[in-house]
C-alpha cells in the first residue's frame, strides 16, 4: 500500500516537474526568437515582439486567475514583471536585451536553476 502511494506521489511530482520544464522551454523559445530579431531585424523582430506580447499576456491572465495555485505574493511579483515587460514591448524600440534577460530569469526559475 505504501509503495502505491509513493509511486503516485512520485508520478505527480514528476509530471509537475515536466510541466514546469515545458513552461521554461516556452520562454527559451521566445528568447531564441528575440535573439534572431537582434540579428536579422525585419519580420523576425516583428514576430518576436508579437509572440512575447502574447506570451506575457497569457502569463498575466493565468496568474490573475483566482484558481491559480501559486502563492498570492509570488503571483503578484510575476504579474509586476509581466507588466514591465509589456510596457517595454509597447515602446517604439523595445530593449531586446532586457526582454531576453527577463525571459531567462523566468525560465531559470521554472527549471529550478536559479
Amino acid at each position: 500500500m505504501h509503495s502505491l502511494k509513493a509511486s503516485r506521489a512520485y508520478q505527480a511530482a514528476s509530471s509537475h516537474r515536466n510541466q514546469r520544464e515545458k513552461d521554461a522551454d516556452i520562454f527559451r523559445r521566445a528568447n531564441a526568437a528575440l535573439r534572431s530579431a537582434k540579428e536579422f531585424g525585419g519580420m523576425a523582430h516583428t514576430r518576436a515582439i508579437a509572440d512575447n506580447e502574447q506570451l506575457w499576456t497569457l502569463v498575466i491572465d493565468l496568474l490573475r486567475d483566482g484558481a491559480n495555485p501559486l502563492p498570492e505574493r509570488l503571483r503578484a511579483s510575476i504579474i509586476s514583471v509581466g507588466l514591465a515587460v509589456k510596457r517595454e514591448l509597447k515602446t517604439p524600440e523595445p530593449d531586446l536585451d532586457f526582454l531576453i534577460h527577463t525571459n531567462e530569469q523566468i525560465a531559470a526559475g521554472l527549471s529550478g536553476t536559479q
